[in-house]
């Protein structure tokens, strides 16, 4: 009888999100042959997709749809193997099903979306394509009253970025333009002050770690330090930003003579955070001919 270990039993989970003994059980009767035990999971129940989930989604498309009245949008990101799935017609006209179930319901997460249904169709096309498919993360941004703000968006580079923003004031066409500068430049958070204190400490390091190296008297280290933050925080802090299309104006500059200020921004970019597994296609192709 094989040997049945508790990491064979936990990788078994991750691949078809199973119970513990049903995974234990498949494995004993496959005699502890991973593939086997997926494959008589799959011929035993509607385990249908489990066999692609161990593999890295980190292609794919984001989206956004805006209400009509112009208070309230949302944003997803869809996630797929390869770029070639991503242009997909079948897979595109899944992440709008998603985005729609999104848009649908305002209170809804992830996972409530795909109880409603768009599980099924997630493993309906995972089987369909044969790559792992991933609804990975959603956002909204709300006013509960029309005339409390607008909410506009922007999406670039064939669905690769997409900025929902949400500005008190102002038009649609400016929010527009902040939510392209976002797209642009990637700011890290609306103002100064909200830029995170761990962040600061770990370039307050850096910048340290670096001004020291120059043999400098103390007091003119502190000024250096101070000086390459202040920069650094100017270069993430959207309102402090110069504006992409006007260079010359800050963006907070921009809001202002709009009589408009911003409330809050989301920005995705499809893939960003997970890691990717790098392949060697020449070594891969050299070792199944050997």
């Amino acid at each position: 009888m094989a040997n049945i270990t508790a990491s064979m039993v936990k990788e078994l989970r991750e691949r078809t999100g199973l119970g513990m003994m049903d995974c234990k059980k498949a494995l004993s009767e496959a005699g502890g042959d991973m593939e086997k035990a997926i494959e008589d999971l799959r011929k035993a129940s509607g385990l249908k997709a489990a066999k692609k989930a161990s593999r890295v989604a980190a292609e794919g498309t984001v989206m956004t749809k805006i209400a009509e009245d112009g208070n309230y949008g949302v944003i997803i990101e869809i996630n797929s193997e390869t770029d070639f799935v991503a242009r997909d017609d079948n897979f595109l006209a899944f992440a709008e099903q998603a985005l729609d179930a999104a848009f649908a319901n305002k209170e809804a997460d992830i996972a409530a979306i795909l109880e409603g249904g768009i599980e099924d169709a997630r493993q309906a096309l995972v089987q369909k394509i044969g790559e792992n498919i991933n609804l990975r993360r959603l956002d909204r941004l709300v006013f509960e009253d029309a005339n409390d703000g607008i909410v506009e968006s922007y999406v670039h580079g064939n669905n690769q970025i997409a900025v929902l923003v949400a500005l008190k004031g102002g038009d649609e066409s400016l929010a527009r333009d902040v939510a392209m500068h976002i797209a642009a430049v990637n700011p890290l958070c609306v103002r100064a002050e909200d830029v995170p204190e761990d962040v600061l400490a770990k370039e307050s390091e850096i910048y340290s770690a670096q001004a020291r190296e120059s043999g400098k008297p103390e007091e003119i280290i502190e000024k250096m330090i101070s000086g390459r933050l202040r920069k650094f925080i100017a270069e993430i802090s959207l309102l402090e930003q110069p504006f992409v299309k006007d260079p010359d104006t800050k963006v907070a500059d921009l809001l202002k003579e709009a009589g408009a200020d911003i409330v809050s921004f989301v920005r995705y970019e499809v893939g960003e955070g997970i890691e990717k597994e790098e392949e060697d296609f020449a070594a891969e192709v050299a070792a199944q001919l050997n």
